[in-house]
């Protein structure tokens, strides 16, 4: 799913913006995040280098962030008073919190690793979501995110640019 959007992107966006501006707003974007930005820079893919390509995606993945940990709770509880968005905040909160097993028992350390290690329902976004309805305060939380995506920043960039870089590039 995440090389099909990746590649929306990459169509719709290309020829409008600059590679780096679509590795960006790729960063930036729920699910795709960092690690799709770093896939979509690689040499298989845009070609970026890997030192233009690591600044721009934690840079475009750590910018929601902080809007995340201070505004999504008073966000969730608006919508909570619509009978339409109810349901769907319920389900996200629901999902986010069936997630919040090893952060909430380790606070800094488990979320740094939730959002550090590159599988399918982690990342920032995911990680700043369970913090901010953990009540995790921003100057732990935020630290504890921005390790984890440098910690995915290194591990993607190992997969992106050499693994795949060299099958594919």
């Amino acid at each position: 799913m995440s090389d099909t959007l990746i590649n929306w992107f990459i169509v719709n966006l290309g020829g409008k913006i600059s590679k780096e501006m679509i590795v960006f707003v790729i960063s930036m974007v729920p699910i795709l995040e960092l690690r799709g930005g770093l896939l979509a820079a690689g040499p298989a893919v845009l070609d970026i280098a890997k030192w233009q390509a690591i600044p721009i995606c934690i840079i475009g993945n750590l910018l929601p962030i902080p809007f995340i940990l201070l505004l999504i709770t008073k966000i969730f509880d608006w919508m909570k008073g619509t009978k339409r968005l109810k349901p769907m905040v319920e389900r996200l909160e629901a999902k986010a919190m069936s997630k919040s097993g090893s952060i909430e028992k380790y606070e800094f350390w488990g979320l740094m690793l939730f959002v550090g290690i590159p599988l399918p329902g982690t990342g920032a976004w995911t990680g700043a979501l369970i913090a901010a309805l953990l009540g995790i305060r921003f100057r732990k939380a935020f630290p504890a995110i921005a390790l984890g995506v440098v910690i995915a920043a290194v591990i993607m960039t190992i997969l992106s640019y050499t693994i795949i870089g060299g099958i594919f590039g």
